[in-house]
């Protein structure tokens, strides 16, 4: 299979390399035209002119992503396509195009503990659930400075609920829509940046459900844990330690490297099978939340309405 992978920051190389080991023939867009690993075009329209891609990764700024789309739609392009989480910066609607498939790339939904705690919940009352995720920005890329970053800047579409938005998605995923919210959050002061570095969601869910989801750039050591109160007894996931337990009980214990979960989700969008992928109209209900939990900040914590 023929991909093409749309921007080659850290996370774009990333999909690039898992895409080769995939043994899918990969070239990239990119400003950087003169990159020599891979074959490399300056324009979306030139790349799926020339490339002639199967498979299409919008991998570009989250500020980007929409007129990446927009230009795929416009060029024709029929093959299978997967845009980088959020789908958007703003709950635009999605650009009609005679893709085959579109998903948004929320890998955790492929996380092994996120799969076993989805199972475990099937049948199960929920009464409240706790998600959060936390690292220190500053160590997210070696090498780099975080203050020239795409996650330190708000026209690139940067900030703790964006970037740390896989968090919604499973709440939405696991317990089912929101029906309100209420949301603080803001600059703590700690990090050199202009977008929020933390935030909290209280979100009620149709299902009778209280989930709080805790975002931020601020936690040290890294965080990433799903504690959910059920009818039965209290499940806690850690995607970090691979472990489930419920209550006292070791439910599943596993060791997951950074580049598995990618791998499944290009393998479910390679072989169609499209059970545990994000469709589009969720990824875009994770960006009407956002934009409701900034509203929400904005008047001070006020309750916001999901209903359309």
């Amino acid at each position: 299979m023929k991909a093409l992978v749309v921007g080659y920051g850290s996370i774009g190389q990333r999909h690039a390399r898992i895409l080769k080991e995939l043994g899918c023939k990969t070239a990239i867009v990119s400003r950087h035209s003169d990159l020599k690993e891979d074959p490399c075009f300056g324009t979306v329209e030139t790349g799926l002119a020339e490339w002639r891609p199967e498979y299409v990764v919008v991998a570009n700024k989250t500020s980007e992503h929409y007129g990446a789309v927009t230009k795929l739609a416009a060029g024709g392009y029929t093959g299978r396509l997967l845009v980088e989480k959020p789908v958007f910066e703003k709950a635009y609607a999605f650009p009609r195009g005679p893709f085959s498939y579109a998903a948004v790339g929320y890998n955790l939904r492929f996380h092994p503990v996120v799969g076993a705690l989805r199972s475990a919940l099937e049948n199960h009352a929920i009464s409240e659930a706790n998600l959060r995720v936390g690292q220190w920005l500053p160590d997210w890329r070696p090498g780099t400075d975080y203050r020239q970053s795409s996650s330190a800047k708000k026209a690139d579409g940067g900030g703790a609920l964006r970037d740390l938005s896989h968090e919604i998605d499973l709440a939405l995923l696991l317990f089912g829509p929101g029906n309100s919210l209420t949301a603080t959050g803001g600059r703590s002061g700690k990090l050199e940046i202009e977008t929020e570095d933390h935030f909290d969601i209280t979100l009620q869910t149709d299902q009778g459900a209280t989930a709080h989801v805790t975002l931020n750039y601020l936690d040290q050591p890294a965080k990433r844990t799903i504690e959910v109160k059920s009818d039965t007894g209290t499940f806690r996931a850690d995607l970090i330690k691979g472990t489930l337990t419920k209550d006292d009980s070791l439910l599943v214990q596993t060791r997951v490297e950074r580049d598995d979960t990618y791998r499944s989700q290009h393998l479910a969008m390679i072989n169609g099978d499209t059970k545990t992928l994000c469709a589009i109209e969720d990824g875009l209900a994770v960006v009407r939340l956002i934009e409701a939990a900034e509203r929400s900040n904005a008047a001070g914590g006020a309750r916001e309405s999901l209903r359309a």
